[in-house]
């Protein structure tokens, strides 16, 4: 299941993460990869805990805190602190899978990897190519957003970024653990969510229905949460 979060950075904090990344001192994109992902990443990305990156990472993570499509796409458990990468005239990142264990480094915190996350940071008409392309059994998305919007996508998927041709591809992208492991859970329990959602701004909160379709909503996620 592949999400779209609209406008999850608004224009002040989008302007705030461009003002502090720009700025800051970038590196080869490969310091955080792994030995598959070496060999197909031509990009450079901020180190990783540098204080641009915590900063910037920081006003990301308050976003995600604010959105409620975003929790009930991903169910999140544990957030990996957000990186930030950008993509020049000929930059790609090759067809791959995300790493199913992701350790911040300096520290014992660790993640499964249940879902990735690109938040995209410049206007698609600035710059030409870079599409993230996610592979499912229903073939290959190209996905390419307004600055300030987000995808959530499985991170078990194969998945790359097309070369850019022309100006500069600029993201945050980080991986989560979800409270809920199963990828089709999780896509009951936001169906659900969503439908929950829809009959309540036309029937009202205290309708019967949507009281009853809650309590199946929670004692779902009771059943299937490992939080």
């Amino acid at each position: 299941m592949m999400i779209a979060i609209p406008d999850l950075l608004d224009a002040g904090a989008l302007s705030r993460i461009r003002q502090i990344i720009d700025h800051a001192e970038w590196i080869d994109g490969n310091a955080t990869s792994g030995p598959q992902s070496a060999l197909a990443k031509r990009n450079e990305q901020l180190p990783e805990g540098s204080p641009a990156a915590r900063e910037a990472g920081g006003i990301v993570l308050d976003a995600l805190g604010r959105s409620p499509l975003f929790f009930a796409a991903a169910l999140p458990l544990k957030v990996f602190p957000p990186l930030f990468n950008r993509y020049g005239t000929g930059q790609s990142f090759g067809t791959h899978v995300d790493n199913a264990i992701r350790i911040q480094r300096g520290s014992d915190f660790r993640i499964r990897s249940d879902l990735s996350v690109t938040v995209f940071l410049e206007d698609p008409g600035a710059y030409e190519g870079g599409e993230l392309v996610v592979e499912d059994r229903f073939g290959a998305q190209q996905v390419k957003l307004p600055a300030g919007h987000a995808v959530v996508y499985p991170s078990s998927s194969l998945h790359h970024v097309t070369p850019v041709t022309r100006g500069l591809r600029v993201a945050s992208f980080f991986w989560l653990q979800s409270m809920v492991r199963e990828a089709e859970a999780r896509a009951t329990l936001f169906d659900l969510d969503q439908t929950v959602q829809r009959l309540t701004a036309q029937l009202g909160g205290e309708d019967r229905s949507v009281i009853e379709l809650t309590g199946i909503y929670h004692n779902l996620l009771r059943r299937w949460a490992d939080a």
